[in-house]
């Protein structure tokens, strides 16, 4: 068997990555027009940063893993296609800020019809509307090829950072496809079978495509909607006196809650929990369905509340002024082991405290600096340490939970910096008694 996946980015490279190791006698090749991404595949150093995915790479890569340019030729050849390219919300028109972007994937589309002259089976990767197989197959019927082509649905359920593992054991693998029809049953057989190599039959699931489509969104909602939710109540805990971190512990506990995404912080980034919200919000729409688009477009306003109510603390707590003074920003991609600064808080909150005069310096461990700069402003000073970024600081923000963060000596920190020395941690990671012993002004998301 032979895979082609169309889109070399943060889904279809460790995904295929995956495959090819499971997956010796299958011929793996990850194709995109990116001349520089497809260089950085094939070279030491890899285009994004995922713990555990280089060893994959290096020991598959050349044997029954490839990474080019030649979209086409490992089209015509493939037996299996992926598309997994971007979906990202539409900046112009009809449904600007809220629909998903559907350029990329019809031209997949009309690529995959121009080139294809024998049956192959299409699977959507990337995040998409529900129906989008739908646009998919019309492209196919305009080329009059839409019987050469079986159309399924295999929606990645990835959180980066433990991209590897959630693909090595993951909770489910769902697709979607037609099964009332011999061919459909035969492609849906086909996809469980490469996926069965490794995961249990019973976690791969099989639905209507539609369903697997709208699964995506609705798991991104549901778990935005989480972090949403235990961040209004971080809001009542400052107010009235309790700990968030309590709070959460107790509520999940219970079993119908549940302990996962009740964790306190400056809130959710990436590329998916807001544009699959806004997504969601936008069918909702156009289904009709006013008040559930209204219900999930609070999720994204809490989310940006929460941002904006750090921010003001910062400024609050430093007496109301920033002008002239140095802010150590711990942290900038939007979570720990990743190099994604998609939709990061930080990008927000530095944007924010600039705009109050504050003079930025920024530390994350793999973000580089152009890319901070280029996301926030070129004054921001961008450190080549911890150390370095809160020597003679005012204040402390640590805004991403890398490990690396919790382990500082920040007795050592504290001796370099501006007294009154304030820290901010916008992650809930640190132990913020211990922090007052050091003599920090210290505060945290839903602590009094």
């Amino acid at each position: 068997m032979k895979i082609c996946c169309i889109g070399a980015g943060y889904v279809g490279g460790p995904t295929m990555a995956m495959i090819a190791k499971k997956c010796h006698d299958i011929e793996v090749a990850v194709v995109d027009l990116n001349e520089e991404r497809i260089a950085a595949w094939n070279s030491p150093n890899l285009p994004i940063y995922e713990p555990g995915l280089q060893e994959i790479v290096e020991e598959r890569r050349d044997k029954n893993l490839f990474f080019s340019t030649e979209v086409k030729k490992y089209i015509k050849d493939a037996d299996v296609i992926f598309i997994s390219v971007g979906t990202p919300t539409k900046s112009y028109g009809i449904g600007a800020g809220q629909a998903a972007e559907l350029g990329y994937v019809e031209g997949c589309a009309r690529m995959i019809a121009e080139v294809c002259d024998g049956p192959k089976i299409v699977i959507e990767k990337s995040t998409v509307p529900v129906r989008t197989a739908e646009v998919i197959q019309n492209v196919f019927d305009g080329y009059e090829k839409g019987d050469l082509f079986e159309i399924l649905s295999n929606p990645e359920f990835l959180a980066e950072g433990t991209a590897i593992s959630d693909l090595e054991n993951p909770d489910r693998v769902l697709i979607g496809g037609d099964s009332t029809t011999e061919a459909g049953k035969k492609a849906l057989e086909t996809v469980v079978g490469i996926y069965n190599n490794w995961v249990p039959r019973e976690n791969i699931i099989t639905t209507n495509v539609w369903s697997s489509e709208l699964s995506k969104l609705v798991a991104n909602a549901f778990l935005a909607q989480r972090v949403s939710s235990i961040n209004a109540i971080s809001a009542v805990c400052e107010a009235s006196g309790a700990d968030v971190d309590e709070v959460a512990n107790a509520i999940g506990k219970d079993s119908r809650i549940g302990p996962k995404f009740l964790k306190s912080s400056v809130g959710f980034g990436g590329s998916c929990f807001q544009k699959d919200i806004l997504n969601l919000v936008y069918l909702c729409e156009h289904f009709g369905l006013a008040d559930v688009a209204e219900y999930w477009r609070q999720v994204i306003k809490i989310n940006e509340y929460q941002r904006k109510r750090f921010t003001r603390k910062v400024i609050h707590s430093l007496y109301n002024t920033l002008q002239g003074k140095r802010i150590a920003v711990l942290g900038f991609a939007f979570k720990k082991d990743t190099d994604d600064t998609r939709e990061s808080a930080a990008i927000y909150i530095c944007r924010d405290l600039i705009e109050e005069g504050a003079d930025i310096v920024v530390y994350d461990p793999q973000v580089d600096a152009e890319e901070i700069k280029g996301l926030t402003s070129e004054k921001v000073e961008v450190a080549s340490s911890a150390a370095e970024a809160v020597a003679g600081a005012h204040a402390v923000l640590v805004l991403t939970e890398w490990d690396e963060f919790k382990d500082l000596d920040y007795s050592a920190l504290y001796e370099s910096m501006v007294k009154p020395a304030h820290i901010f941690d916008g992650r809930n990671i640190l132990d913020l008694a211990e922090l007052e012993k050091i003599g920090f002004n210290a505060f945290g998301i839903g602590k009094a």
